[in-house]
C-alpha cells in the first residue's frame, strides 16, 4: 500500500511541477511564435505543447540524474555530464516536434518548423540560464 501511495504521490507532483513549468515556458514560446510567425498563435495549444514537452523532458532529465547518481545538490556535476547534454538535445528535438505538430496559427495553418526551433531555443536558453544560476 505504501508503494502505491508513493507512486500516486510522485505522479501527482510530476504533473503539478510540469504544468507550472509549462506555463512559464508557454508564455516565452507564445511570445516568440507571435514574433516569428507574424500572426497570432493559439495560447492554449502552446500551453498544451509545452506541457507535453515538459512532461517528457522531466522524465529524461530525472532518468539521467538517477542513472548518474546526481539526485541531490550540488547539481554542477550533472550539468557538466555528456549524457545530460545528449538528453537535452533529444529534449529539444521533442520540443520542436511537439510545438510544430500541436500549435496552429489563428488562420488554421501549422506553424513553421523554423519558428518551433526558435521558440524551443528561447525556452531552453532561459531554462538553462536559470538552472546554471541555481546550480551555482
Amino acid at each position: 500500500m505504501t508503494l502505491l501511495l508513493t507512486l500516486v504521490s510522485t505522479l501527482l507532483w510530476w504533473v503539478l511541477y510540469s504544468s507550472i513549468g509549462a506555463l512559464f515556458f508557454a508564455i516565452i514560446a507564445w511570445s516568440v511564435l507571435r514574433w516569428t510567425e507574424r500572426c497570432p498563435v493559439v495560447f492554449n495549444r502552446t500551453y498544451l505543447a509545452c506541457l507535453v514537452w515538459n512532461l517528457v523532458g522531466l522524465l529524461l532529465v530525472a532518468g539521467v540524474a538517477i542513472h548518474e547518481g546526481h539526485t541531490k545538490p550540488p547539481y554542477a556535476p550533472l550539468l557538466a555530464s555528456p549524457l545530460l547534454r545528449g538528453a537535452l538535445v533529444v529534449d529539444m528535438l521533442i520540443g520542436v516536434f511537439a510545438l510544430w505538430r500541436l500549435i496552429p496559427r489563428v488562420d488554421a495553418h501549422r506553424i513553421r518548423p523554423a519558428s518551433a526551433c526558435m521558440a524551443v531555443a528561447a525556452v531552453m536558453a532561459v531554462a538553462f540560464g536559470a538552472a546554471t544560476s541555481l546550480a551555482g
